[in-house]
């Protein structure tokens, strides 16, 4: 009987705390917390599966490259666009490394994505190389001349023969990566190989200027020089970027990471095993996308946005549809445009000989413009890098009401600097906190038009300007000297309302 009368008191008291917890919720009261997720003890499957296909790889010049220096290729490290930060992380010296005797360009990592022998890794890896040796995991050693590259990208891709099937890597798919999925990163920094970092997603989509066409993943798993070219992947062992630069003021790892995201590195690295080039879509034309909303309404565009054509190449699937500097184009195929990295993308999947339709308003109207597509130059977008430092001019005008002195280009300044003509007048001085600085202007620019109208000296810029309203704003066109041209509205700061 007390047995029976114990069972029932269990049963009774099972039953009052379920219907407590069933009214404690009609009541509103939140439920349990879910339990947070046990911490992962070890990455080991993840590394032993990754690591046996993660490579080094060292570039070596040919002798005649010794004796002949002039002749080797620039690394982004000679870049001067590429900001302080970033090139000293493609420049060994910079850490005071030892230097191999031998004559080498580049040090750093890759991984094999075919089991015959094919690496992926980063451009400034093996950036005029006339031979690189490629080591794998275990110690094997290739060497090999049959290099590919794409430099808009910053990928190559290495090809050797193997006798044997050689352990590969898969590229993932970069887009289904959240900020704050966990990565590791392999590779060989300061030349020490199969070293394996961990973090996090920090990031995605950047845009640096670093490359024509980017699409970054950020992390901040530890990065160092030597892991250029070497694998991002996720927690399946799938490659999600391919490893390529810091953002560092002592040069060493400070917890930003850059990797070249694999869903842009596929499409490069089967293009370049097939063909040993990327072919690309070209419509002709430079563009800045349109987020000042001042300037857009300067130019007459609706608040759906679009991309500014800053330039036009002249006989290019652009200039030959109609398109100038000044345009902005809001759609492509009816589809809406809105960033520039987006737009340049979009152009360069597209095969040569596929038309588009754009829609296009120029100076308030809209118009619609057909082109057709051609095939990509193989120097679009890669000018020559000048000397950037300003010359000396006794032909100075200053500009007061907007804060600048200027001056006029001789052919020879035009050729050092870069600048395809002497036209424009030359910023030499920007003064702090004026509408010049405030808008953006800089010393070394060369101003082309002013208000859509072209000037052709530094006295012409001021008579311009004299003309012109701050209030309503002044529209210039630049050109910085490493080609790069774009619009700025330089318009003057409201006055405070009175109380």
């Amino acid at each position: 009987m007390r047995r029976w009368l114990t069972a029932f008191a269990l049963l009774f008291a099972g039953l009052s705390v379920g219907a407590l917890a069933g009214h404690s919720l009609l009541l509103g009261q939140p439920p349990a917390a879910t339990p947070i997720p046990k911490e992962l003890t070890s990455y080991r499957d993840v590394v032993n599966k990754v690591l046996p296909a993660v490579v080094s790889i060292e570039g070596k010049t040919a002798a005649t490259a010794v004796k002949a220096p002039q002749l080797r290729k620039r690394s982004p490290a000679d870049n001067p666009q590429i900001p302080e930060e970033f090139r000293r992380f493609f420049d060994e010296k910079s850490f005071g490394l030892d230097v191999d005797p031998t004559p080498h360009l580049g040090f750093g990592s890759g991984f094999l994505v075919d089991p015959k022998g094919i690496v992926l890794t980063n451009n400034h890896v093996v950036d005029g190389a006339a031979e690189v040796v490629v080591t794998l995991q275990d110690g094997r050693k290739f060497t090999s001349k049959d290099i590919k590259t794409d430099p808009k990208t910053d990928l190559a891709i290495v090809r050797f023969e193997s006798k044997e099937p050689l352990p590969v890597l898969e590229l993932g798919d970069s887009s289904a990566m959240e900020i704050g999925d966990r990565v590791l990163a392999v590779g060989a920094p300061f030349r020490m190989r199969g070293t394996v970092t961990a973090g996090i997603v920090s990031s995605k989509g950047r845009n640096l200027g670093m490359n024509l066409y980017e699409d970054f993943l950020q992390t901040d798993a530890a990065i160092n020089p030597g892991n250029s070219g070497g694998p991002l992947v996720n927690l399946r062992g799938e490659v999600v970027g391919i490893n390529s630069a810091i953002k560092s003021l002592s040069g060493g790892f400070q917890g930003v990471g850059l990797a070249v995201s694999s869903n842009l590195a596929k499409n490069v690295m089967e293009q370049l095993e097939k063909n040993g080039v990327v072919h690309r879509g070209y419509l002709g034309v430079h563009i800045q996308t349109l987020t000042n909303r001042d300037l857009a309404d300067r130019l007459g565009v609706p608040k759906e946005g679009g991309v500014l054509v800053t330039e036009v190449e002249a006989k290019a699937p652009g200039a030959k549809a109609g398109l100038k500097d000044g345009d902005v184009i809001t759609a492509m195929n009816g589809k809406p445009v809105h960033d520039g990295q987006e737009f340049k993308m979009a152009i360069a999947s597209l095969a040569p000989g596929k038309e588009v339709e754009l829609s296009v308003v120029r100076e308030g109207k809209a118009e619609t413009l057909k082109a057709t597509i051609e095939e990509q130059p193989s120097d679009f977008g890669q000018k020559d890098q000048h000397e950037q430092a300003v010359p000396r001019s006794r032909n100075t005008v200053g500009v007061e009401k907007i804060g600048v002195e200027v001056s006029d280009l001789t052919q020879a300044q035009a050729e050092r600097l870069g600048f395809r003509d002497t036209a424009g007048a030359l910023v030499m001085k920007v003064e702090e906190n004026s509408v010049a600085s405030e808008g953006g202007l800089e010393k070394g620019m060369l101003i082309r038009k002013v208000d859509r109208k072209p000037v052709k000296s530094a006295a012409a810029f001021k008579e311009a300007v004299a003309k012109a309203s701050l209030e309503k704003g002044v529209l210039l066109q630049v050109e910085s000297p490493e080609g790069g041209t774009s619009f700025m509205l330089l318009k003057a700061a409201a006055a405070p309302a009175a109380k």
